[in-house]
Formats: C-alpha cells, structure tokens, sequence
C-alpha cells in the first residue's frame, strides 16, 4: 500500500524548513501535525497534597520548559513570591534563556549544562552543594536524576508539578491516515484512549525511541518503522527512506 497520507503526533514545526515539509512536497504526500498529548499543570491543591515547601529551597534544577511554566504558573496560583536570591540550574542554554520569561536574567544565579545531558548540569550542582535544591518534574518521570542527585549527596527535594494527559480528538475529526507516527508512549496510549476499537489494518504505524515502540508492541499493534536505526538516526530520515521504499511497490 502507497503512503499517501501521515499523522505525526508532534505540533506543527515552527520552522518551514523542517524536513517533513520537504518530504511532504518530494513524495507527493500530505502530513499533518497533531499532538496525541498534551501538558497540563497540577491544580495548586493537588500540589499542596505532596506536602513541599517551595520557599524552603535556595535552588531550582529545570530539565525542561515545561517545568519553567509549570513551575512558575503554580507559584503564581499559589501566591508565592520567589526571592531574588533564588538560583536557577538548567540542564541547556536554551533552556536557561527561556527563564527570561519570568525573571530577569542573571548570570550570577542562572547556571546551565554544556551537552544537555544532565550529568554534565550535575558538574555545576555539585559545585554549589550547600544549596538545597527544588526539582519540579511531570507525574511521568524516572528516578534517574534522583538517583545521581542523591549519589552526589545534593540535597534535593522532586515534586510533580504538571502531567501528561490525552489530547482528546473531537466528534467528527478526520482521522484517515495511511501511517502514524509516535514519539512517547503516552501518544500510543492516546491513541487507544480515543480509538478503544482501533483496527489497524493496513495503517502503519512508525516510532522514535525504543521505550515507545516497545509500547506499539505492548499495545498488540504491528510496528513497521523503528527510529532511529542504522540507516536513519531521525524521524524524517527514517520517514523518507519507509516512504520511498512503500511507494515504489
């Protein structure tokens, strides 16, 4: 079967540029963009539940920048007013940047990692281990920075602050594609959320990451595309070189 149309559960690029776009016009094939999920934050009661002081913590360790609005938004509800002594630990630039949202940008207090790997972000905790730090993060988490946080002897205190929850498909949207395309489990489990008779039939389904074809496969779908691979270490290489093969049957 020729692929003619794709889903991919991602928001629309900002950037025309974008490989899909180039695909899209290359192959004839129409792509469209709709998340799957969305993030949305904590109600403050639901926060005040874990039971954690904000203004008990000298330092904020981001990883996102979700958890930058999260965060702020929920103090915000919460009428708490973050001190300007407050430090900010970002695990990338771009990241750190994007705090200038909500407070003005110093240098003294704002630190961010080099590669974006959080490993590299702990070289500067460590530094500065007589903070005690605040880790806001989503209800879908692991325990991997924890664990490095309390190897490191930093302390340290995590919180949810926001979650990942289904972005439902409303009475009457289209949903006619020849391939799906998924970038976290939680969009596998969207996709049976609102499809709970889902036939896959011909459609194929293509992922990134192993955690979430590894999620294709726990929900008793067929996986057809897996990225990154040897040949394709992204999405769209992966993308093209399916499509080109597909459509040349």
């Amino acid at each position: 079967m020729k692929i003619k149309k794709v889903l991919v559960s991602q928001p629309k690029p900002a950037s025309e540029k974008s490989p899909y776009y180039d695909i899209a016009e290359k192959y004839g094939v129409k792509i469209d963009f709709r998340p799957f999920i969305k993030i949305e934050s904590l109600s403050a009661k639901e926060f005040r539940q874990q039971k954690v002081s904000i203004l008990e913590h000298t330092a904020v360790i981001f990883t996102s920048r979700h958890a930058i609005d999260h965060f702020f938004s929920l103090c915000a509800e919460m009428r708490i007013v973050i001190p300007d002594t407050m430090k900010y630990f970002c695990v990338t630039e771009a990241v750190a940047l994007y705090i200038q949202k909500y407070v003005q940008y110093r240098k003294r207090k704002i630190f961010f990692g080099a590669t974006g790997k959080f490993e590299d972000l702990l070289l500067s905790i460590v530094k500065h281990n007589s903070e005690k730090y605040f880790v806001p993060m989503s209800d879908v988490h692991t325990d991997e920075i924890k664990n490095l946080l309390d190897k490191s002897k930093i302390n340290h205190t995590e919180a949810v602050m926001y979650r990942t929850v289904s972005n439902d498909f409303l009475d009457g949207e289209e949903f006619d594609y020849d391939m799906l395309l998924f970038f976290s489990p939680s969009g596998v489990s969207s996709l049976k959320k609102n499809f709970p008779n889902f036939d896959q039939r011909e459609i194929k389904i293509g992922t990134f990451g192993s955690t979430t074809a590894q999620a294709v496969r726990d929900a008793g779908l067929r996986l057809d595309l897996e990225a990154p691979n040897v040949k394709a270490p992204s999405m769209t290489a992966a993308l093209e070189l399916y499509i080109r093969e597909a459509n040349k049957k």
